[in-house]
Formats: structure tokens, C-alpha cells, sequence
């Protein structure tokens, strides 16, 4: 599925002519390479406390890379969380920096910019604007109440998680563009489960930068160790397109996946054109409903990522989902 991501903005553009943006190593392919000397055991472009701030530092090393426990490819990040002399240190990666002002562990955040060193500044080039941020995680709950969670968030300029207090950060909230966060479950997740949370877009400008957090502990102030969430083949989904006339197809039309079918729904009985594509740009399904909804057996479909395009009332509307 690696190769996957990177087949999908190919076929995006060259079929579609669509500019959807995903992030970079979403997979987790890739690690070390970090600017902090001697950090190898963060995923490139992702980061963890051991290149945060000086007080995140002192903590011990919480994100790993398993080669044994990946949904695809050769591996997934792990992040756990341990104690640091009788203080649990939430198990945590991000594209940003994990900020540590002092010991004190509601004080802490993740941001673009590092605590300790304000020219230390990282933040993830990102001008899309997609519908949902989706992956695949499993999950060891170390007690009671812990569960995983991932948070997206989509910004200009520096960001900041979470908002406030802003005793040690500036109000980043007139810098955000949309959020989107997933709530993992409070039970073991023995097998690889796919999560999907939308944006929740709280302005109508473009963004420059996202900002990706994944923590095993949704509680910050945690005082339970032992979680660990896996998470791999991190993507974004585009339901819509700015640009085409969006009046009646994107609004009205809905397609998706379930269990072996493909449902197409639209408010106006006229008949829509439904084309699938898979990875390699082939056509593997063509279909023309002859009514406002159709239930379209796709059973026949390999495991995978497939694109849609379909067509009605003199647009098209574009998409992808999953077959699992």
C-alpha cells in the first residue's frame, strides 16, 4: 500500500486532473534522517520526545518502528506509554515538536515551534482540503479509560495542540483552518482496524501546513503506563472538487463502499454514469444507474484502494474508498 499512496496522486492528476494532497511517509517507510544527533528511532518527517524540547528529552524513548506488527510494507511506528522516575510520559509522535516547558504534565504540548529554541521550527507544507483524514491502528490498553487518539490539523503560519492554556505558546486559533480527531477505542485492538475522522473546517481559507499528532494516551494528564497504539498507511480522502460546477452532482450525489457493494444515491431519477479505476488507472467497473439510488455488487474487487468517477447531469464528481 506504500507504493499505493504514490500511484494514487499520479493517477489523480493524470485522470483527473486532481491536486489532493497527502502527507509524506504516511506509511512509515522511512525513519531516521531527523535533524537531533543520534535520534534514529523516529519515522522521517515525524517526530518524537527525544527531538523536542530540552525537558522532553529527558523522558524515555516512546515511538518505535515494528517490522513485525505493519498493516503493509515493512513497517509500522508504535508509540508507548512508559514512566520516567514513577511519572507516566504518554507515548507520542508528531510532525511537530513535543514541547515540555517544565515537569509539570499539563504544561505540556505539541506545536510547531519548539520550546526551547524558537528557530527550531517545524511545520508540514499541506494545501489540500480533504474530507477525512483515515488509517489503520491497533491498540494494548494499559488500564482503564486509555485510548489512542490522532489529531489533524490543518493551519497557517504556527499551530499549537492543544489550544490553550497559552501560558507557553501563543493563541494559535485564528491560525486554524479545520481539525479532525479519532478516538480509538478503550479496548485491546488485536487486528489491523481502519479509523477515519472528518475536518470539521472552521474557515473557507486555504491552508499551507497540517499538523499530525498520534498518541496511545488521549489523556494528557495520564498517570496509567503501558498503552501502545500501531498505526500505519496514514491518507486523506477527497469527496469533492472546488473545481467543477458543484450545484447538482457533488452535493446531491453520494457514493460509498460496504460490504461488497457499492451505493449510489442521488436526489434527482435520472441516470449516472459510474466508472472504477484501480491503482494502475484501469477501468475494472462501469456502471449506469437507471434510477435516484443503485446498490452496485462489487464482491468481484480485489482488496484495495479504487477511484470513482461518476458522471450525470453534465459534470462529474470524483472519490476513492477502500475495499477491505
Amino acid at each position: 500500500m506504500k507504493v499505493i499512496f504514490t500511484s494514487l496522486s499520479f493517477i489523480a492528476c493524470n485522470l483527473f486532473l486532481l491536486g489532493q494532497t497527502q502527507i509524506p511517509n504516511g506509511g512509515f517507510e522511512n525513519w531516521g534522517g531527523n535533524p537531533s544527533p543520534g535520534v534514529t528511532a523516529e519515522p522521517t518527517g515525524w517526530y518524537s520526545n527525544k527531538s523536542g524540547s530540552s525537558v522532553a528529552k529527558l523522558g524515555p524513548q516512546i515511538c518505535f518502528q515494528d517490522q513485525t506488527v505493519k498493516h503493509s510494507g515493512s513497517s509500522s511506528v508504535r508509540v508507548e506509554t512508559l514512566s520516567y522516575f514513577g511519572t507516566a510520559v504518554n507515548g507520542a509522535v508528531t510532525t511537530g515538536v513535543i514541547n515540555a516547558p517544565n515537569t509539570t504534565k499539563s504544561n505540556g504540548y505539541i506545536g510547531t515551534v519548539n520550546y526551547s529554541s524558537a528557530s527550531d521550527v517545524r511545520r508540514t507544507p499541506f494545501t489540500g482540503r480533504p474530507d477525512s483524514i483515515v488509517g489503520w491502528y491497533q491498540y494494548t490498553s494499559g488500564g482503564s479509560g486509555e485510548q489512542g487518539k490522532v489529531t489533524a490539523i490543518l493551519h497557517n503560519n504556527n499551530y499549537f495542540d492543544p489550544e490553550t492554556p497559552t501560558t507557553y505558546h501563543a493563541d494559535p486559533t485564528s491560525d486554524k483552518i479545520a481539525r479532525a480527531t479519532f478516538f480509538g477505542s478503550t479496548s485491546n485492538i488485536g487486528s489491523w482496524t481502519r479509523f477515519s475522522a472528518p475536518f470539521v473546517y472552521t474557515s473557507s481559507s486555504s491552508p499551507s501546513y497540517i499538523m499530525i499528532n498520534i498518541t496511545c494516551s488521549a489523556n494528557q494528564s495520564t498517570t496509567i503506563t503501558g498503552s501502545k497504539m500501531w498505526v500505519d498507511d496514514i491518507s486523506f480522502v477527497y469527496n469533492t472538487l472546488s473545481s467543477i460546477n458543484e450545484y447538482d452532482l457533488a452535493k446531491n450525489a453520494k457514493v460509498y463502499y460496504f460490504d461488497k457493494n457499492v451505493y449510489v444515491s442521488t436526489k434527482v431519477s435520472e441516470p449516472l454514469t459510474l466508472e472504477l479505476f484501480d491503482v494502475t488507472g484501469r477501468t475494472v467497473l462501469t456502471h449506469t444507474t437507471e434510477s435516484a439510488s443503485a446498490t452496485i455488487d462489487v464482491s468481484i474487487l480485489k482488496a484495495g484502494i479504487y477511484l470513482y468517477k461518476l458522471n450525470g447531469h453534465g459534470q462529474s464528481k470524483f472519490g476513492k474508498f477502500l475495499v477491505e
